[in-house]
């Protein structure tokens, strides 16, 4: 059993910055990638940022330049440090961990509760 615990959302205004974490415990070998995604109600999932290997990032289009992702393979954490922040970031932000229970090649998705972000104008 894996479990991903996000912290870090809240409230603030255009401009301003936030800084997401998640920590995943539980039966874990390795993670082969953590991210976040983010929903709006009505709408569908969508990929903010992902990390592989440590090192290896992805952006969404919409936060490259503003928004950071990094992570501790070591404690099994992904950060996101959101910068110049707008209207349009307010979204529940989840974080994701592809995780291999054994050293089998085998992995499986999971995602945390979920995190509130709003940013207003």
């Amino acid at each position: 059993q894996v479990q991903l615990v996000e912290s870090g959302g809240g409230l603030v205004q255009a401009g301003e910055s936030l800084r997401l974490s998640c920590v995943a415990s539980g039966s874990i070998f390795s993670i082969n990638v953590m991210g976040w995604y983010r929903q709006a109600p009505g709408n569908q999932r969508e990929l903010v940022a992902t990390i592989r290997g440590g090192s290896s990032t992805n952006y969404a289009d919409s936060v490259k330049g503003r928004f950071t992702i990094s992570g501790d393979n070591a404690k099994n954490t992904v950060f996101l440090q959101m910068n110049s922040l707008k209207p349009e970031d307010t979204n529940v932000y989840y974080c994701y961990a592809e995780v291999r229970y054994t050293s089998d090649r085998l992995s499986f998705q999971h995602w945390g509760q979920g995190t509130q972000v709003t940013v207003s104008s």
